[in-house]
């Protein structure tokens, strides 16, 4: 029964990611799957191999980008079910500890949608698993699965480094585990983990160390005076992702799990180790500088398997209360039928209205006589590139781009920049030899003048400055053409 209900659930996650347009992070991760590279800016590159893998397979549509999200979060859910069971034999805790995960919004939201934590929850909640293999058959054999999944959860995204934190106190922390330093098994799975993360370092070493410099800068942030506020946004975040029931359930297990482990028990001390230095961390950051919500995502999995373990009865009207409001968010996301206000509705500001923008910028274009569109927000190029008819150029006017593996222009036509109203600043005339504004587009939900307004834009009729440089983004189905740097 639970794994028809998984299957089913499974089934309404695919419909509705092939329904759903896609975010401006989503479409920019889609531009990466055309400059496949062993690294990028912004993280490492697994979710483009698994864009490219899904857009292979389904085609270059909304469910081809995301294929990848809901099949994770099914094998997932067994993962986690199995690491329960693994964990605490006999205990039953497997339907419950996924149960719970899947109630989650934040599993639930990633299901349909395509990030970096899409690759790294599956590859974490694999992991743990096989060190609930490795805990119960006792086979240092397992050590080389698990530093193949360390691995490339560190090649999703850097938070996967907090894996071998886990595994390095857990084996400390439990005296009778600590003999694992002395078998070979376990430092050729470090060995293996650290040649699967290999190319990542390479990436960067040629790069100026450009992505390990943009994500490690934030690790010194010290802002106190606001860390009141970045901690409570922090606490309401996780309350919102995981749902409030759930997020109870959570909480108590994980604070449970700590009391257990003080006994040094190999199981709870593992759960521990996997939740808790995590935790620490982003509480530690949120002095600092404002968590997003989604970073805490990897305490989520081991998380779940706590809070099954209490064993209370409140898990399944939690996981009822989390389904339910996933369910909403699946409507809005698809159909919008809601008419809420853009300050409640993240969706809104996220999704709604991109292609009306499109429609709108290209009949200017052939207004204006110009070639080409562009934006300097990386997102809004991406999406404009993805959505943009067959032979119209998007252009891509940001310091960032000079880091990918896509082909430049030299084309000295006329073009149309589009520029959110959001921005004081003018374009930037680093690029741009004129610009003069034509007109604006208006991305809202719905039709005008009823629509409910997400964003405006200032359009450029604009010119390239000699010597600047620019990049044009991939067009639907032309991966790899000219993919290299003039």
């Amino acid at each position: 029964m639970a794994l028809l209900a998984l299957l089913v659930l499974t089934l309404i996650r695919v419909l509705v990611a092939a329904a759903t347009p896609l975010s401006e992070d989503e479409a920019y991760y889609w531009v990466w799957s055309h400059a496949l590279a062993p690294g990028f800016l912004d993280h490492p590159p697994m979710v483009a191999l698994w864009i490219r893998a899904g857009t292979f397979l389904a085609g270059e549509n909304a469910l081809g980008v995301r294929l990848g999200a809901p099949l994770s979060a099914a094998v997932g859910s067994v993962l986690v079910a199995r690491t329960a069971e693994l964990l605490f034999p006999g205990r039953r805790m497997g339907v419950a500890a996924a149960a719970l995960l899947n109630g989650t919004l934040l599993v639930g939201a990633g299901a349909v949608t395509m990030t970096p934590d899409t690759p790294l929850l599956l590859f974490w909640a694999a992991a743990t698993w096989a060190l609930a293999q490795l805990l119960r058959s006792g086979d240092g054999r397992w050590w080389l699965v698990v530093g193949v999944l360390a691995g490339c959860a560190a090649a999703s995204k850097y938070t996967g480094g907090f894996l071998g934190i886990g595994i390095v106190l857990w084996l400390l922390w439990v005296p009778g585990l600590r003999r694992w330093f002395r078998s070979a098994y376990l430092w050729l799975g470090a060995a293996v983990a650290a040649a699967v993360f290999a190319p990542v370092v390479l990436w960067n070493a040629e790069h100026g160390w450009a992505s390990f410099a943009k994500q490690g800068g934030r690790t010194g942030d010290w802002n106190p005076g606001a860390a009141l506020r970045h901690l409570s946004e922090l606490l309401g975040g996780q309350t919102g992702l995981a749902t409030p029931l759930v997020f109870v359930l959570l909480s108590a297990g994980v604070w449970t799990a700590v009391r257990r482990a003080a006994g040094r028990d190999p199981a709870w001390s593992l759960l521990v180790a996997l939740t808790v230095p995590g935790l620490l961390v982003f509480v530690q950051h949120a002095i600092g500088d404002r968590v997003q919500a989604n970073w805490p995502a990897i305490v989520y999995p081991a998380a779940a398997v706590c809070a099954a373990g209490l064993g209370w009865r409140l898990w399944r009207p939690a996981v009822a209360l989390g389904l339910a409001v996933t369910a909403l968010v699946y409507v809005q996301s698809a159909a919008a039928p809601f008419p809420l206000p853009r300050r409640l509705d993240p969706i809104l500001i996220r999704l709604g209205g991109w292609d009306g923008v499109s429609r709108d910028l290209q009949a200017m274009r052939r207004e204006q006589g110009a070639g080409w569109v562009a934006s300097e927000a990386y997102g809004v190029a991406s999406l404009l590139a993805w959505r943009a008819p067959p032979g119209v150029p998007v252009l891509g006017a940001e310091d960032r781009w000079a880091l990918f593996r896509l082909p430049g222009t030299s084309d000295a036509g006329p073009g149309l920049l589009l520029v959110s109203q959001r921005r004081s600043e003018p374009p930037d005339p680093a690029y741009w030899a004129t610009a003069q504004q034509v007109g604006q587009v208006v991305r809202t939900r719905g039709s005008a003048p009823d629509g409910v307004e997400a964003e405006r834009f200032r359009v450029y009729r604009v010119t390239q400055r000699p010597g600047a440089r620019f990049i044009r983004l991939p067009a639907r189905g032309e991966h790899d053409a000219a993919a290299s740097n003039p």
